[in-house]
Order: structure tokens, then C-alpha cells, then sequence
């Protein structure tokens, strides 16, 4: 019995079915089919998010039936045969099938084809390698696909040492998929591979490893397989520092946020942290929450008073105190009502502004410069001392002048 898809929005709507039109108006009648990710997601009765599109159609062709359509059309990747069409204000990538001439572990030179099994023999696991047309028939040329997407099997296509010779990044890959899709044990023969070609890893660049290792933490539950990559050597290529132990464990119970996760696999030290962030060429706003948090982690503790925190919170930011807090929870340190009790202290709190600057300084006849840095300074410690006290702050800053630097107003 053929397989098909049951009722998918994104199937039958009318943006998706103008871009079959425009590509068959070309290319005939079964040019063209759904594939990868959005076949797979929908058989497994999951969000379809990325619609791709695989056509025997080579790319200029089209991109100039795209065009011809009235539909916008973009030539995000001609060479490689990719262009992307907008078609209802949602993009479709459409790729020309495809078959490997030459790889060298990190990119591959491709010759063009109209062969549907070369176009799925290239492809990484066997749930990817699944077509469908616009009725919803499914194409499965491994003969294994829908039966592993069913089972939440992650197994390659063919043999996984030639795979992943192809393109080491596929190592991550699987890891990866298995954190998104598995349901039973790592195949045992990608392990096998993966263990024997994790050294291939170095050859990637910092951004493709980083890129995969946040959207495998971003998985509802990504543990079985950060322990599937400790198991094969992987972890310790891509985070040599890694301790994927309690604090990560329970990190992902407490949190799907990827940032804390990655924290979580690692000590948490500043200094590390930043060469960490250097080494995978993560985001600087992805580096300075990671170091903000290592510092939080050691200046909060759960027990401190509400006043001590508002001064954590005003001079580290909110964020990097409740990500301090929230690894104190996952170590076990302090008790659930004090850190439930600063939680909600850090969300239910505004922080205030210095409400002093070098105008009221001058007004006290001190002159621009270092003075008027070194008592605003003073200014602000005394206040965060007494707990942001709302007025007293023209007094405040008389007791701190230098009298022989002062002059009365006027």
C-alpha cells in the first residue's frame, strides 16, 4: 500500500499550489515533489515549519518559471542549484535533484540529474529521503524511509562511513536528529562511524559546528543524545571542556533555552567561557550572556536578602542574575522557595536609572572631567548601598564634593 500524507494546510493551499503550477507549466507533470522535512514532520504528525521543493528541473529554468508565474524568485544559490521562490509570503526552496561528482568532507561538487533514486542516495539518513507529490503520495526510494520516520529511527543512507566522508558535519547531524526524532537506541552502526571519523570534525568550519550544536540543545530533550556523543568521542571534539553530568541533565528539565543547556555542559568560568565562544564563533550576544551567567553563578547566592539582590540585579542585569539563579537550581544549591522568591523579585522589579549625572555636578561648580567620573561613581555606589533611595540626591552629592572644588550656585 502507498503511503500518503493525511490533510496538511500547507499541502493544499493555494500559495503552494501556484509554485507546482509555475514548475510543471515548465517541466511537465511530475517535475516537481515535496521533500526532506516537511514530508517527514507531517507523516510523523509534527509542525511542518520549512517547505522544500525538489524538481527535475535544472536551476535557471526555474527561476524563470517562477518568474513567469508573476511569483518572486530568488537565486539564493544558482550554482548549487537552489533558487527560492515567495509564493502567499512564505518562501519555498527548490532544488534541482542532484548527484555527487567530488566531496572532500566539507563541500561537494554536484552534477544536475533527473534521477530521483541518485537525488535520494545522496542525502543523509533515510527518514530525509522521502518525496512527496501535490495528492500527498509518498516517494520513499530507500525503501526504509516512512518506516524509520514512523519508528523514530535515525539511520544514513547506505553506508555511514561514506556519508560521513562526504560531509563531516553529518556526525552532528545525526546527533542531532536522533535528539529531535529518536525514540529508540543510536543505530549502531552510525555510532560506529561516528566514533571512527569524529576527528573529521576538525576540518569544519567553527560556525557550521556551532550552528549544529545550538539546534540540538534547542531539542525538547536533547540528553540521550548529548550521552550518545560522549559516548563516541564527538563531545569531547566539539567541547573539550565538556562535563555532561547532573547540572546539564537537569538544566534540560528546568529549561529549553540552548544558551543555558550549552552553559550547563561546562564549568562555569568567564575566562573559559570567552575562549569557548572565541574557539565556536558563537554570537557576541550569545558569549556575553554565557560569561554574564558564570559571573552571576558565583556573586548570587538563593539566601540573599531582597536588598542584595537588587543591587546583583542592577549592576549585572536582570538576565544574567536569573541564569546565575537558574544554575544554582540545577546544581541543588539553596532552597526552591528562596529561589522561587528572587525570581519573582527580578520580574516584579523596574531598575532604575542613575538619577545624578555631570549636569548637577557642574551646577555644584565641578568642572568636567575625571572629578565628575570618579564622584558620580561614588554617588551611584552609595546609592545602590542604601537600596535606590528615590530622593536626598542633591545632599547626597553636596557630602561628596570637594569644597575646595565647590562653589555655591549662582
Amino acid at each position: 500500500m502507498t503511503a500518503r500524507l493525511g490533510d496538511q494546510d500547507w499541502l493544499t493551499s493555494a500559495a503552494t499550489r501556484a509554485v507546482f503550477a509555475a514548475l510543471e507549466a515548465a517541466g511537465g507533470s511530475d517535475c516537481a515533489r515535496f521533500v526532506g522535512g516537511s514530508v517527514r514532520n507531517a507523516l510523523r504528525g509534527q509542525a511542518v515549519d520549512d517547505i522544500d521543493i525538489a524538481t527535475t528541473l535544472e536551476p535557471e529554468a526555474a527561476f524563470a518559471a517562477i518568474r513567469k508565474a508573476g511569483l518572486k524568485a530568488v537565486p539564493t544559490g544558482l550554482a548549487h542549484g537552489t533558487v527560492t521562490a515567495v509564493s502567499g509570503h512564505r518562501p519555498y526552496e527548490i532544488t534541482t535533484l542532484r548527484r555527487d561528482v567530488t566531496t572532500d568532507g566539507r563541500n561537494a561538487t554536484v552534477a544536475f540529474t533527473d534521477d530521483w533514486s541518485e537525488d535520494a542516495a545522496r542525502r543523509d539518513f533515510r527518514l530525509n529521503a522521502l518525496y512527496a507529490d501535490l495528492t500527498g503520495r509518498i516517494y520513499d526510494p530507500t525503501g526504509e524511509g516512512v518506516a524509520d520516520a514512523l519508528a523514530g529511527r535515525v539511520i544514513f543512507v547506505g553506508d555511514p562511513v561514506t556519508r560521513i566522508r562526504e560531509d563531516y558535519l553529518r556526525i552532528l547531524r545525526f546527533f542531532r536528529f536522533y535528539a529531535w526524532y529518536g525514540r529508540e537506541a543510536p543505530d549502531a552502526a552510525a555510532m560506529a562511524a561516528c566514533a571512527a571519523e569524529a576527528d573529521g570534525l576538525s576540518r569544519l568550519s567553527a560556525e557550521r559546528v556551532s550552528k549544529e550544536l545550538m539546534k540540538l540543545l534547542t531539542a525538547p530533550d536533547p540528553r540521550r543524545a548529548v550521552a550518545a556523543m560522549d559516548e563516541t568521542g564527538v563531545l569531547a571534539q566539539v567541547l573539550p571542556e565538556a562535563e555532561a553530568g547532573a547540572v546539564f541533565r537537569r538544566l534540560c528539565d528546568l529549561t529549553p533555552d540552548p544558551v543555558l543547556r550549552l552553559a550547563g555542559l561546562v564549568p562555569a568560568d568567564p575566562d573559559g567561557l570567552r575562549a569557548l565562544s572565541v574557539r565556536l564563533r558563537l554570537s557576541n550576544s550569545v558569549r556575553d550572556r554565557l560569561v554574564a551567567a558564570a559571573v552571576a553563578a558565583t556573586a548570587v547566592r538563593p539566601e540573599m536578602s531582597e536588598r542584595t539582590a537588587r543591587a546583583a540585579v542592577y549592576r549585572l542585569g536582570g538576565q544574567a542574575v536569573r541564569d546565575g539563579l537558574m544554575r544554582h537550581r540545577a546544581e541543588g544549591g539553596g532552597s526552591p522557595a528562596d529561589l522561587d522568591r528572587l525570581e519573582a523579585l527580578i520580574a516584579g522589579w523596574t531598575v532604575p536609572a542613575l538619577p545624578v549625572g555631570g549636569r548637577d555636578l557642574a551646577r555644584l561648580g565641578v568642572a568636567p572631567g575625571p572629578e565628575t567620573g570618579r564622584l558620580l561613581k561614588a554617588f551611584e555606589a552609595g546609592w545602590i548601598a542604601d537600596d535606590f533611595p528615590a530622593g536626598g540626591h542633591e545632599a547626597r552629592l553636596r557630602a561628596l564634593v570637594d569644597p575646595a572644588v565647590s562653589k555655591p550656585p549662582g
